[in-house]
């Protein structure tokens, strides 16, 4: 069987990342990786890495207020092979969202990112609100960060409970849990048996220490909710690709976890509002 798959998650400036104190422990203490860890890849390499291993689409984040132009050129030299997450800062206001909102219309961003702990506030804060609201307006989907985080920083913003109030409150928000949920898994999958806009993608986790509860989900009720995801080359796509491959899952749910879901959440027809008051 060929594989075809979506990376939601690849780094492709790591360069930018080496002077971050936790990003340097991550690399020490966590993953002990080599002087390359911070090494910044080009499209050309990328692309052929993705033809061998059977990846169709991968994403790149951007900072939408000062998107560097490097990242934006992967989606205009290789168009339909590269999409855009960008990742607004929130502290500025409107002016981050329409800054987003921006560089939509001149580059494919699919979808908005967040990461809690880097403002140790959970996603439930009022911070978040404008973000959701634009995101609905947009029909484009959110991905937040959930799970304690490998570095040494505040973990607790990241508890999946605080996503219940923002899916009730947003229903028509398409919410994605990023880098899995551990150690809340069981609290996760509860919560998206609950919400049908919420989702998970197991970026930044290695497939083969997925939970058996996970499995479980992904082989029953959750089919069509979990998207694979690498965090390339801190996690190497190579590797979570494979990964996957051994897990025991079903027939069929293989494909839905290495495409499928993300093709449907993060491509599918979207309906923009404007305006709209019935």
């Amino acid at each position: 069987m060929a594989i075809k798959a979506i990376d939601p998650w690849v780094n492709v400036s790591m360069g930018a990342m080496a002077d971050t104190p936790f990003m340097q422990k991550v690399k020490d203490e966590y993953f002990k990786a080599g002087d390359d860890f911070f090494r910044n890849i080009e499209a050309d390499e990328l692309i052929e890495r993705m033809d061998r291993i059977g990846m169709e689409k991968c994403f790149l984040t951007v900072d939408p207020h000062r998107p560097e132009q490097r990242v934006l050129d992967f989606t205009t030299k290789y168009p339909g092979r590269f999409y855009l997450a960008a990742q607004p800062r929130l502290k500025k206001g409107m002016k981050a969202l329409w800054a987003m909102e921006d560089l939509a219309r001149d580059y494919p961003v699919i979808m908005a990112r967040v990461t809690p702990f880097e403002l140790d506030l959970p996603p439930n804060d009022p911070i978040y609100y404008p973000l959701y609201a634009k995101c609905v307006e947009m029909d484009m989907p959110v991905g937040v960060n959930t799970g304690l985080p490998g570095p040494p920083v505040p973990g607790e913003c990241q508890n999946p409970m605080y996503l219940d109030r923002v899916c009730l409150h947003f229903p028509e928000l398409k919410l994605i849990m990023q880098h899995g949920a551990d150690p809340w898994w069981e609290l996760a999958i509860r919560l998206m048996i609950k919400y049908r806009n919420l989702y998970m993608m197991t970026s930044a986790y290695s497939p083969k220490y997925l939970p058996e509860s996970l499995l479980h989900y992904m082989n029953t009720r959750g089919k069509h909710k979990i998207m694979f995801a690498s965090d390339h080359p801190v996690l190497s796509m190579d590797r979570c690709l494979a990964e996957a491959q051994e897990l025991d899952l079903r027939p069929g749910i293989l494909e839905h976890y290495l495409y499928d879901n993300a093709q449907a959440v993060l491509f599918g027809q979207r309906k923009p509002r404007h305006g709209e008051f019935k």
